[in-house]
């Protein structure tokens, strides 16, 4: 039996739990023939939050999971070992694409793959800049200043400020995280 990705719809917040109780049945009941791997697609995001840096994951697509499975059989019949293992696992709503759920596209796999290797280099900003924004800075020599947004260099999660410093503007580079938006 060929395998295929397909799109697993999970309860939203629970698909690392869902995960663990799919990889946690599949030695149990035997099932690593049909299924051969279970992906959540995530990437590291930095945030500050009370003036602290921190990291952690964020799921590409809430509440869904991916799953390499053989779903079908060679004659193109729905493999009901398969589907029954995935709809009774806990916390799973059900495929999507409901009774005859499609595969995902090679190139949509390939999309989602390359995606997921891209974001593991290294963590990206949680928030977004944009230019001529009004930022606080929270961090560094220039702590409680504000100032606009002149250049963003999302690539190495830095800004370049303006913030006026002794009544002369100033062109100052900061890290995605010593800055909050004010709102």
């Amino acid at each position: 039996m060929k395998k295929h990705w397909f799109v697993i719809h999970a309860l939203s917040g629970q698909e690392f739990k869902v995960r663990e109780n799919i990889m946690r049945r599949l030695e149990i009941e035997e099932m690593g023939d049909l299924i051969e791997e279970v992906l959540i697609p995530t990437e590291k995001v930095t945030d500050v939050k009370m003036g602290k840096k921190r990291e952690m994951t964020r799921k590409f697509y809430p509440g869904y999971i991916l799953g390499k499975m053989a779903l079908y059989n060679d004659d193109n019949s729905l493999n009901e070992r398969t589907w029954h293992f995935i709809q009774q696992t806990p916390g799973i709503i059900g495929f999507v694409g409901g009774e005859k759920p499609a595969p995902l596209r090679k190139s949509e796999v390939d999309s989602i793959l390359n995606q997921v290797e891209d974001k593991k280099e290294k963590p990206t900003p949680k928030i977004n800049f944009t230019e001529g924004e009004t930022i606080k800075i929270n961090d560094g020599p220039f702590e409680n200043f504000t100032g606009a947004v002149e250049e963003i260099d999302p690539v190495r999660g830095k800004l370049v400020v303006t913030v006026v410093i002794f009544g002369r503007p100033t062109r100052v580079e900061l890290e995605y995280w010593q800055v909050e938006k004010i709102s």
